[in-house]
């Protein structure tokens, strides 16, 4: 079966991913049915020889050298390393083997140098990170001066253009070592411990001596996936391995024309999850010579709003309709509900730990692990939660700019904003949002319909009117004219007060309304032109 999508005139290649589900199995020598909970559990038993390796190739290459050596992407003799993570350690010479008495194949060896190969490469990034801001370490840790900044965005490698949140978030974390050590760390190899081996089988490093996956004959949305898999914890002979063929049904997200890529398996509880790849051919983006574009903005009880406007070849930029926006009040208030009960718990399994201390026969200890699991349930209440409005807000705002014809859609970039100087409540509710879901879900759903996403830096994007551009005056509430605030903005150039109401908005969910209701001249900064 070829891997490689047909193309039409026009289209691109996408490789995207969709969840699946392992129900059963059917081992082919025997003829055996593997229920859900068995097939779970000889996966298990793969992925805790994986995983085992993975943290012995860890624990012996977490430092800079090998770090190092391993982000540059040449070998000792200066040939390029291939792509491929298990391949580059090969090529480096680091190897890895099961324990003694286990007998495993070569492409068991390879999922667990890719899955470490790969948290390796990760962790240069931070590497720089967390040197750069020890380089540049501040004199008050809790307040950069604006110097104190500029000077460790230069030390980062792409600093300008970093998240303020990222390098705080770095710094507390160095704050907290020096705290408990008395000093500062050398690195991050020092600060952190070398990560988790998940327990998951990254089947895309394998080839077909381990695992196949074909589309099903007679229905497009089946698939069969064929892997070997141990017929005990330890196998102790390649007879302790079998073949085993487990039919998936692929989400409707999938095309019938997609093709299939081996999939990764995630072991949750008793089930088996599949994150399976797939290429399909998309209609292509274009960076530029779009007339029709949507503008998106944020809100906090309004958490989208959206309005279309068409660039003209004139210069003149109309509006088309008069906006929308997507309310989720429901759901944010169980999301706000969910986090104070979150909040309660922690709360309430702090104390009990601290009455608890080391004493492990106490009699609230029977009290903290029901505890613990509920806080587990309502963490993943909150996610699955998260999750479905990220996807429905994503939705909401393609379907707009497919309704609009528009090709490119702007999103503010507020990846970096940290609520603070609203109030505790507004300060809590800002920081639980799921903007960055959201963000992330809008350029996966846009490139599905072809349509670019273009995130706009947040600076200044509610500091002008949307009818004349005049910089406004924040204020607390309309009324208030004079009481300094962030909810309402007033324009200075609006109708006075003679026989006419002043021109007043709510930046972040009324300006894409006032905007398209509005026609603008020629752009003053330059000729006409296109998005």
């Amino acid at each position: 079966m070829s891997r490689k999508v047909s193309l039409g005139e026009g289209e691109a290649a996408r490789t995207a991913c969709a969840r699946g589900l392992l129900c059963k199995g059917l081992v082919e020598k025997t003829g055996e049915l593997l229920s859900a909970a068995v097939l779970a559990q000889r996966v298990g038993w793969a992925a805790d020889l994986v995983s085992g390796m993975v943290a012995e190739l860890l624990a012996e290459h977490w430092n800079a050298v090998d770090v190092d050596v391993l982000a540059s992407g040449e070998d000792a003799g200066g040939r390029k390393l291939p792509s491929n993570a298990w391949m580059a350690l090969r090529r480096l010479g680091w190897t890895v083997a099961p324990a003694e008495g286990v007998r495993v194949n070569d492409r068991i060896v390879r999922m667990a140098q890719e899955q470490a190969g790969r948290a390796l490469r990760s962790a240069h990034w931070r590497a720089e990170l967390t040197s750069a801001v020890l380089r540049t370490w501040p004199c008050d840790p809790g307040r950069r001066t604006p110097g104190e900044w500029d000077r460790v965005r230069e030390a980062v490698p792409g600093g300008r253009h970093l998240p303020s949140s990222v390098i705080r978030s770095r710094t507390w974390q160095i704050t907290a070592f020096a705290g408990k050590q008395g000093r500062l760390p050398a690195d991050v190899f020092e600060l952190e411990a070398p990560p988790r081996a998940a327990r998951m089988l990254l089947l895309s490093a394998c080839d077909g001596q381990q695992a196949t996956i074909e589309r099903g004959e007679g229905d497009p949305q089946r698939a069969l996936l064929r892997l070997q898999l141990p017929t005990r914890p330890d196998p102790r002979s390649y007879r302790d391995w079998s073949w085993v063929a487990c039919p998936i049904t692929l989400p409707p997200t999938v095309p019938p024309g997609a093709v299939l890529h081996l999939p990764t398996l995630r072991l949750a509880g008793t089930k088996v999850r599949a994150d399976l790849a797939y290429t399909h051919g998309v209609p292509k983006t274009s960076g530029t010579g779009h007339t029709v574009a949507l503008g998106v903005d944020w809100g906090l009880n309004t958490l989208l709003s959206a309005g279309a406007a068409q660039l003209h070849d004139d210069g003149h930029i109309t509006a088309l309709g008069r906006g929308a926006q997507f309310r989720a009040a429901g759901v944010l208030a169980k999301q706000h509900r969910l986090r104070r009960l979150s909040e309660h718990l922690h709360t309430k399994a702090d104390q009990y730990q601290r009455l608890i201390g080391a004493d492990t026969q106490h009699e609230l200890s029977g009290r903290h692990q029901v505890l613990q699991h509920e806080i587990r349930c309502v963490s993943d209440r909150r996610s699955n939660l998260n999750d479905a409005l990220a996807w429905s807000a994503a939705r909401w705002a393609v379907d707009q700019a497919v309704a609009a014809h528009a090709t490119v859609i702007y999103l503010e970039d507020l990846r970096s904003m940290e609520a603070g100087g609203m109030g505790r409540t507004h300060n809590t509710r800002m920081s639980q949002t799921v903007r960055g879901q959201i963000a992330d879900r809008i350029r996966h759903l846009a490139a599905e319909a072809g349509i670019a996403v273009v995130t706009v830096p947040p600076r200044n994007t509610s500091r002008h009117c949307p009818r004349c551009l005049t910089p406004l005056r924040h204020r607390k509430a309309p009324d208030r004219p004079t009481a300094p605030g962030w909810k309402w903005a007033l324009c200075p150039t609006g109708p006075d007060a003679a026989g006419r109401a002043t021109a007043t908005t709510a930046p972040g969910s009324a300006s894409p309304h006032a905007a398209s209701r509005i026609r603008t001249g020629p752009s003053p900064t330059g000729p006409p032109g296109r998005w």
